[in-house]
């Protein structure tokens, strides 16, 4: 692993958080996960837990580096206490393509909306090469500027698709932002139709509430955060305060299953 070394306070918009060169090579800027879960509203628990559910994508040296196994000459009491180091079984670094697979991950508005701040404004493959470095061949610089627009393209496609009513031509339209980003043609999984526990009870004719426990006692969600072939769980705004919580958004499946557990109890689907 490079040297690492702090260069100071970086800022995209009116968060600020700490700017990191060296680990993925000499001078490359990398962040920690500490900084991106600030960024994007999540806890640093629910980033690391997105990453090691996906932990094979990320290439060791490359996309990622554990801090915890390998912390060179950083300090991490300068960025965590003694406690808190004690306490996480990971602390990640990221390069820009480890954030950038991050992203398609995460899946959601604030990813999308920080994104082009990010590479643009703060990791050094956007940045001009410095007058004391070489600068970047010509064919680099295309591949690096179409790879960019496609991800920029991506990034409107969803953004679109997000504003449209018809759920037809949502579907074309997400379709088109994962070939853009990807280079394939799939459907993400958020095209399934999905159900709040209050639309599933306006379906069933009982209660939230009810749909919430019956769904506990039957077992049918993920861990977070996670899906499986019942639904998905997302983020979504409290009642009561900015706060996003965790909301389990059932799927067809979900429903179905929500639907026999009702049926076979002797219990007012009301209560």
């Amino acid at each position: 692993m490079n040297e690492l070394k702090v260069i100071g306070r970086e800022h995209i918009g009116h968060i600020e958080f700490t700017g990191i060169e060296g680990g993925f090579g000499k001078n490359k800027k990398a962040m920690l996960v500490k900084d991106i879960a600030l960024i994007h509203g999540k806890t640093v628990k629910a980033i690391n837990q997105a990453i090691n559910m996906n932990r094979k994508r990320f290439a060791n040296g490359i996309d990622i580096i554990d801090l915890k196994q390998e912390s060179g000459s950083i300090k991490l009491t300068e960025f965590f206490t003694k406690q808190q180091i004690a306490n996480f079984n990971n602390i990640y670094l990221l390069s820009e393509r480890g954030y950038s697979k991050l992203l398609k991950i995460l899946e959601d508005d604030k990813a999308w909306e920080v994104y082009d701040q990010l590479v643009d404004g703060y990791f050094t493959m956007r940045a001009e090469a410095k007058a004391t470095q070489p600068r970047i061949d010509s064919a680099k610089r295309l591949e690096i500027m179409s790879e960019n627009a496609q991800t920029r393209k991506g990034a409107l496609l969803y953004r679109i698709a997000m504003q449209t009513k018809s759920e037809t031509s949502k579907q074309a339209l997400l379709a088109k932002a994962a070939e853009a980003i990807t280079g394939e043609m799939t459907i993400p999984v958020l095209l399934k139709k999905e159900y709040s526990a209050t639309a599933v009870a306006q379906k069933l004719g009982t209660t939230a509430n009810k749909v919430g426990r019956t769904a506990n006692q039957i077992g049918i969600k993920a861990e977070q955060p996670g899906q499986n072939e019942y639904g998905r769980w997302a983020n979504s705004k409290s009642q009561h305060s900015d706060k996003e919580v965790p909301q389990w958004l059932y799927f067809d499946e979900g429903v179905k299953a929500i639907a026999k557990a009702l049926k076979q109890t002797n219990e007012p689907q009301t209560a």
